[in-house]
């Protein structure tokens, strides 16, 4: 019975993870100037938004294929259609809200820290080759908080928040969009994959300089 027990708590063990990051998440968008319903709603649509995709851009790239035959036999190239999305989680969700806090922070130090952000991103993004761009998800939130703390000061949460996703998307993605046709995908997510979790954990980093 104790081992039933005991497989249950481990099956329920993501669940209150779960719960628990909710929790934590929701708290720091109320410590950003939302009200509690705002902060669930925010949370809520940010999760349903990370599988969400709206395509902006389709291109073809044309791939030579080479054989050691003949000259009269003739292999037309290889086309492939790539799909540029905005992912709404990892993106627009976060970039609209960055833009309701940019009214309650000091435009300069947040200008100056998302070009660090930036920096820092596009430093250490690694485009995978039938991946995408990838990026520790850590480093952004916490460099946007360093910045913010010493460019803003009592500011500093707003700050953080804003050079986060700016900073991220920017230095991460948009930096590296000429590097998007060498990654062979089918389908590239601006905000998605490797940089959603970063963006993501800027708005509980932001809070705790609340």
């Amino acid at each position: 019975m104790p081992l039933m027990w005991l497989v249950f708590l481990i099956l329920l063990l993501p669940f209150f993870i779960f719960i628990l990051f909710f929790q934590v998440a929701a708290f720091s968008f109320t410590k950003l100037g939302l009200s509690p319903e705002g902060a669930v709603l925010l949370f809520s649509l940010s999760i349903i938004g990370s599988v969400i995709n709206i395509p902006v851009r389709k291109r073809y790239l044309i791939k030579q294929q080479h054989f050691s035959l003949p000259f009269f036999f003739y292999y037309p190239p290889r086309v492939q259609e790539q799909v540029i999305a905005v992912n709404v989680g990892g993106a627009v969700i976060p970039v609209i809200f960055s833009l309701y806090l940019l009214g309650r922070a000091p435009f300069l130090p947040a200008l100056i820290a998302t070009a660090v952000v930036a920096a820092v991103a596009k430093a250490l993004a690694r485009p995978v080759r039938g991946v995408g761009i990838t990026l520790p998800a850590f480093i952004p939130p916490l460099v946007a908080a360093a910045s913010a703390l010493i460019l803003a000061g009592e500011n500093a949460a707003p700050v953080a928040y804003i050079s986060g996703v700016w900073g991220t998307l920017i230095g991460a993605d948009l930096l590296n969009y000429p590097r998007f046709r060498e990654l062979g995908t089918h389908a590239l997510s601006i905000g998605g994959a490797g940089v959603f979790d970063g963006i993501f954990l800027v708005g509980v980093v932001a809070a705790l300089l609340a």
